[in-house]
Parts: structure tokens; C-alpha cells; sequence
């Protein structure tokens, strides 16, 4: 392996690293070495950034989330133009179709990585907590715009949501869902509360 070689940003590029790797060959194959394999380091240069495994895992985990703050920002955003159906298809897509489905799977894998977890993230599934957050935020934007009915439960139209985006993304080995499959899942859930 090479030693010393300067790196920017060591953590993202272990982060990136360990991504490819996820998404690759699953969360079997994640581990330490694979990772700096993958990354081209000394195994050394992981274990100068993190205390272990599982603590390199929590922060890969953790930056995933705040990669999603962006797009829960954006998805507010985005309130009032296009359409629900439309602009939640887009949501869905970008939360599945990325590394986040893997990361719901090594969660799920890792018990020391869920235990980690659980200390700052005590209820739900990290990740899917946060895009239902995500969710939630938006169609209540929109129910303050008029568009999704006053009286909508926009908590529970989220988890619905985010549990069918789940499933539909979950177990495809290379194909992801269309932008159609996708929509008739949306439509299905909101099409009673939007105008």
C-alpha cells in the first residue's frame, strides 16, 4: 500500500471509497481493508481519522445525512412549482437511486454500527428517518400553499412514501424503477390529499 501520500480531504476520500465498495459488492464486503484498498491507502490512514471500524461507519452514515439536509432544503423549495406528484418522484428517485439505500443496508448489517447509532439517533432508521423528515416538510409546504388538503396527515403520507419508495428501490441488483413505477407509487399515496 502506498505511505505517504497527501491527501485533501482524508476522510472524504475514505468516504468516497467506502461507497464504492457498498455499492459495488454490499455491505459483506465493507470492511477496513477493503476500504483502503479501494481508496489506495495505507490501512494505517483509517485508523488515524477514526477509532475503529464502527466509528469510521457512524461518520459515513452521518455524512450521508447532511448530504441530505441539501436536498430536503432544496425539495422546500421547490414547493408551489411543478407538481407534488412530479417533484416527489424526484425526491424518491434521488434518495433511492443513491448510495442511502446501501447505507439503510449496512445499518441494518452492522449491529456495533446500529448500537453506534442509536446513541444520538435513538428512534427510526437513520437515513430513512431523515428523508421521511424530508418528505414531511415538503408536503406540509404544500399544504400551506394550498396544493395538499388542510386537513392531510403529511407525518403519515411520508412514512407511506418513504416505505413504498423503500421497498420498490430495495433488492434490484442493477435497474432501478422507472420514473412511471415510481409516479403510480406516488399518485397512489397523495392522489386523495392534492388538488
Amino acid at each position: 500500500m502506498p505511505t505517504g501520500v497527501h491527501l485533501r480531504d482524508p476522510r472524504e476520500h475514505l468516504f468516497q471509497a467506502a461507497e464504492r465498495v457498498l455499492l459495488r459488492d454490499g455491505p459483506d464486503a465493507l470492511t477496513s481493508r477493503a476500504v483502503t484498498t479501494e481508496a489506495g491507502v495505507a490501512k494505517g490512514v483509517l485508523h488515524r481519522y477514526f477509532d475503529d471500524f464502527d466509528a469510521f461507519l457512524a461518520e459515513l452514515v452521518l455524512d450521508g445525512i447532511a448530504r441530505m439536509e441539501a436536498q430536503a432544503t432544496a425539495l422546500r423549495e421547490s414547493a408551489g412549482t411543478g407538481t407534488v406528484a412530479g417533484n416527489l418522484t424526484q425526491a424518491l428517485t434521488e434518495v433511492f437511486g443513491s448510495v442511502a439505500l446501501a447505507i439503510v443496508s449496512l445499518i441494518t448489517f452492522r449491529d456495533g454500527l446500529r448500537a453506534r447509532l442509536r446513541q444520538t439517533r435513538p428512534v427510526g432508521v437513520p437515513v430513512l428517518a431523515e428523508a421521511t423528515d424530508m418528505i414531511a416538510g415538503y408536503l406540509a409546504a404544500e399544504r400551506d400553499l394550498g396544493r395538499v388538503a388542510a386537513d392531510a396527515d403529511v407525518e403519515t403520507l411520508a412514512l407511506m412514501l418513504v416505505g413504498s419508495g423503500h421497498l420498490l428501490f430495495a433488492g434490484r441488483e442493477s435497474t432501478q424503477p422507472d420514473d412511471a413505477a415510481v409516479r403510480r407509487v406516488v399518485a397512489s399515496v397523495i392522489g386523495p390529499v392534492t388538488r
